[in-house]
């Protein structure tokens, strides 16, 4: 028919971004929060390799950017106290094994009538969270709860650091009596600076955009059932964390196990 070769091999680009766009909307129905560059990593991890401008211009075409909710703040931290502050141990430390550094925060959780307040515990290397509890009192039981749940979970040996802000809840007695029993290293944030425990923060701030604010909890029981689901279910294990190579916390640890030849067992230390 004399018709150059090529146009026996051509593929429809606008067909290529049709496909391309129904992918990317399967992935932010599943993660109503990811920007383009988790859409791109979850993409490739589902076997599309495309390259992430491509993704972030299909993204802003069709109004898929992930919208920020307004945030209606309540602080949680009260360090205006008696009790005794420790020095900031993990600024400029660098991390390089599990339960070497546990990060710990409070944040509220806004209900139909009333709040609850969510305390979690975060191991600093795979960001997974470790312990957590939910109150609907804001108090040193809820993060004795966190940490004991921690504790028996990962039984880590002396040493570990565990780095909070100077909130009541965590420089009172009877946590630091649990720390010290355990043979933690205590560790706090400087007074009035947001990035000391920014890993423990940004946590929080995830579980409010990806969980709470999507969910509208009416009843406390309803913050307990779906905040445990999106931590154990989501959070660990699906989530994609650019801070550890868009792994979900599950899985690098694993990686991080097999690299160095060790069962979950003997990787507590």
């Amino acid at each position: 028919m004399k018709m150059p070769r090529s146009t026996y091999y051509y593929k429809s680009k606008e067909k290529d971004r049709k496909n391309l766009l129904i992918q990317i909307e399967a992935v932010i129905m599943e993660w109503p929060r990811y920007g383009y560059r988790r859409v791109t990593k979850e993409l490739k991890r589902r076997g599309t390799h495309v390259n992430h401008k491509v993704i972030e211009d299909l993204m802003r075409e069709n109004g898929l950017g992930c919208r920020q909710k307004k945030k209606f703040v309540i602080h949680t931290t009260d360090s205006n106290h008696p009790y005794p502050v420790y020095p900031n141990l993990v600024k400029d430390l660098v991390v390089t094994r599990l339960n070497q550094v546990w990060v710990s925060d409070i944040t509220y959780i806004r209900l139909l009538r009333g709040f609850g307040y969510l305390a979690a515990i975060l191991d600093l290397l795979s960001r997974k969270v470790v312990g957590y509890a939910l109150s609907m009192e804001i108090n040193r039981v809820l993060t004795i709860q966190a940490l004991n749940k921690a504790i028996e979970k990962r039984q880590p040996s002396e040493g570990c650091i565990h780095h909070s802000d100077r909130g009541v809840q965590y420089a009172a007695h009877e946590y630091v009596d649990v720390l010290r029993e355990h043979k933690f290293q205590i560790s706090m944030s400087s007074k009035g600076n947001p990035y000391d425990n920014a890993t423990a923060e940004s946590f929080m701030k995830t579980y409010k955009y990806e969980e709470v604010y999507l969910s509208d909890y009416e009843t406390f029981k309803d913050a307990v059932q779906n905040t445990s689901r999106f931590i154990e279910d989501v959070y660990n294990s699906k989530r994609l964390h650019s801070s550890i190579g868009y792994l979900p916390p599950n899985e690098f640890e694993e990686a991080w196990r097999l690299k160095n030849q060790m069962t979950p067992e003997s990787a507590i230390v």
